[in-house]
């Protein structure tokens, strides 16, 4: 009589997990576009409104970077068993701009008062800066724990300038020709200086590298804990355990 089984294998439980992890991904990129919409929206209502300004803030170039990454990371979450080793990178990079644009508009807030103007958080600025980053990075996550794509390279931490530092060129050279600056501390007439302008660049960029350091080390981190997770399940032996002492045969 053959055996009945019950519950799912461990491997249709990881397509499962992948197939909730896609819905949730794409969930997330919905709720980006309603708040870049609402957002571009909001802004239209001030006179000093510029459409190229908006476009220009790091906030929102990020912002269609994570639509568009996300879009591509649920289908392949859907439809393939594990991600291209190149997603998990760039999945990864987004993760830090969009958390990173979260940290920068919260300091601006908190300092606003102190440069004499006061910064207003209508609701599709909470969704951009705080609600998006908050789920961009439990969906990141959920697929660290489930350990089923490629860990995330050390490289990542290098790549993850190449944006941030392009648009910063784009930026100050814009800035330059139209006297408007997406934000305070790249206006030298605002911090005081040309050096305080570089110092608070550097310490942005250095905080990239920081940040991605930190979320490629937990990648990595939970990844072994899922391989050696599907090992004991699979009941293969742990290379890295001692071997087992039995005594010697009698003769």
């Amino acid at each position: 009589m053959p055996a009945v089984t019950t519950g799912l294998s461990p491997e249709a439980r990881t397509r499962r997990a992948r197939m909730l992890l896609g819905v949730f991904r794409l969930a997330i990129a919905a709720i980006e576009v309603v708040a870049i919409v609402a957002n571009f929206r909001y802004v239209l209502g001030f006179r000093s409104f510029a459409t190229a300004n908006f476009f220009s803030y790091f906030t929102i170039q990020s912002a269609f970077l994570a639509v568009a990454t996300l879009s591509i990371a649920a289908v392949f979450a859907l439809r393939a068993p594990r991600d291209p080793a190149w997603l998990g990178i760039l999945r990864t990079m987004v993760t830090v701009y969009v958390v990173l644009s979260g940290i920068v508009f919260a300091i601006i807030v908190a300092e606003s008062s102190s440069h004499g103007y006061r910064v207003d958080v209508p609701w599709s600025d909470t969704l951009l800066h705080f609600v998006v980053p908050a789920l961009a990075v439990v969906a990141w996550s959920i697929d660290s724990v489930l350990g089923v794509n490629p860990p995330v390279p050390w490289s990542t931490v290098g790549w993850v300038l190449v944006f941030p530092v392009g648009w910063l060129v784009y930026t100050l050279i814009r800035g330059a020709d139209v006297g408007w600056y997406p934000y305070f501390f790249l206006d030298e007439a605002q911090v005081g200086s040309v050096f305080g302008v570089v110092v608070s660049c550097a310490l942005v960029l250095v905080i990239f590298l920081a940040l991605t350091a930190t979320l490629v080390a937990v990648n990595r981190r939970l990844w072994r804990r899922a391989r050696d997770r599907r090992a004991r399940r699979s009941g293969s032996p742990d290379p890295t355990a001692a071997p087992a002492w039995s005594p010697a045969p009698r003769r």
